[in-house]
């Protein structure tokens, strides 16, 4: 089982990547980092994945249509602690992809892997596959 920069070294070896970084998006702090950062800055990147992140999870609309009507705002980790609502999160602009995996219960539901992938070199499909593999396996080291 990969731990932080294992996987993050990991996430950096698919076609395109540019950064990667592991963030808690209860706290908006970069777990850790890896390559460029959007903006320049690997803090305020993590900051605001986190926020992108804690937007999504907790909206009912994003949730799966079997999750409880009554599965308030404070229940973002998810029913039973398995997580958040949603699987990841997907930005797109004119030369890049943001996206954000949310990683299982193992983490209480409060992490994701955020990999910013050159859009002319990267593969969206294998990266989302990818991510999803790298997020059941990681570990906490």
């Amino acid at each position: 089982m990969p731990g932080i920069d294992e996987c993050l070294l990991e996430a950096m070896r698919l076609p395109g990547a540019r950064g990667a970084s592991l963030v808690d998006w209860t706290s908006g702090l970069a777990l850790g980092t890896v390559g460029e950062s959007p903006g320049g800055d690997h803090e305020a990147a993590a900051a605001e994945a986190a926020e992108f992140a804690r937007l999504a999870a907790e909206q009912r609309a994003f949730a799966p249509d079997d999750e409880p009507a009554d599965a308030g705002a404070e229940s973002a980790a998810g029913p039973a602690g398995t997580g958040p609502p949603v699987e990841d999160l997907i930005v797109s602009n004119r030369d890049s992809y943001h996206v954000l995996r949310f990683v299982g219960p193992s983490f209480d539901g409060s992490v994701v892997l955020h990999l910013w992938l050159a859009r002319a070199e990267g593969n969206l499909a294998l990266a989302r596959i990818r991510l999803g593999e790298m997020a059941r396996r990681l570990v906490l080291t």
